[in-house]
């Protein structure tokens, strides 16, 4: 079998974590490879990401690390078992392995965390606003509709039979931002608004007024699966997508957010009486800025 051209983040962790149970072991690439039948370049190669294992020889190599966590090497099998194939995989002539990726994550998720400082983050958006946001010359986007498009095809897990439960620390920031006429920031506070009805969407706006946590932490997504130990954490930056895999990445941004949240304003919750509003709220802000428009 030929290796892969193209790994995805599914591919790439599977290789990071056969490697971190490796090590743990204290056994090299050699003397593992040597102790399954393998040769040492082909796992390697699995290692990497670049080409596949077969499920046998997965809990060959989990029985020779002394791995016994059963959640955790089913979790393993069923990344390595998995095609990758999703409603996103139309899209591979259309968009980079990101956009990709994160659909992947986000389908395999029970929990997502997003922080997002200047814009509404992706999966909240209105058409109206992602196509503004796509339109701005100095993202040098391409095909805006096939990209407009494919984030609407991600809100389906909002309205899946089993949706992860999303929280959102949004700064204030983000919601001044002009993307596209008053008609479409409108439109888009409302759906926020909208969303929050959601019993599994949290959503809270981080004031100004607030502490420095939302300017040093920047932009991220941490995708919890099941088997929580394989989260990732997404940065998506200039120069490219980042994924953090190490645990103790994880607990730092899992620290993080719950730093943010801790600082942000209660979440929205319209299902709260007039008079329960009486101190400051995401709601109350959010409110605020469509009487101002």
């Amino acid at each position: 079998m030929g290796l892969r051209t193209t790994i995805s983040e599914r591919q790439h962790r599977l290789g990071f974590e056969l490697k971190q149970l490796r090590e743990q072991a204290g056994l090299n690439a050699a003397e593992a490879a040597q102790r399954i039948g393998m040769s040492r370049a082909q796992l390697s190669h699995i290692e990497l990401g670049r080409t596949s294992i077969l499920t046998e020889r997965l809990l060959e190599l989990c029985r020779t690390y002394g791995c016994t966590n059963k959640p955790y090497i089913d979790a393993l099998v069923s990344m390595s078992e998995a095609t990758g194939k999703g409603w996103w995989s139309t899209y591979k002539k259309h968009l980079g392995p990101g956009g990709l990726n994160l659909a992947e994550l986000e389908a395999q998720a029970v929990a997502l965390r997003v922080h997002e400082s200047l814009f509404v983050p992706g999966i909240f958006q209105t058409a109206d606003y992602a196509r503004a946001i796509f339109n701005s010359p100095e993202l040098g986007f391409g095909n805006i509709d096939e990209a407009v498009k494919f984030r609407m095809e991600r809100q389906r897990i909002l309205t899946d039979r089993n949706p992860p439960a999303i929280h959102a620390v949004i700064h204030e920031a983000a919601l001044h931002m002009r993307f596209g006429s008053i008609h479409v920031v409108r439109e888009q506070l409302v759906r926020l608004i909208e969303l929050a009805r959601f019993p599994h969407v949290t959503i809270q706006i981080y004031p100004f007024s607030a502490q420095a946590y939302a300017a040093l932490s920047g932009n991220f997504v941490h995708a919890v699966p099941r088997t929580s130990q394989l989260g990732t954490v997404v940065l998506d930056r200039a120069t490219g997508t980042d994924y953090l895999r190490e645990p103790a990445q994880l607990d730092e941004y899992s620290s993080l957010f719950a730093r943010l949240a801790a600082n942000a304003l209660d979440p929205v919750d319209v299902s709260l009486a007039p008079e329960a509003h009486s101190v400051k709220d995401s709601l109350s802000l959010i409110q605020h800025l469509l009487y101002t428009l």
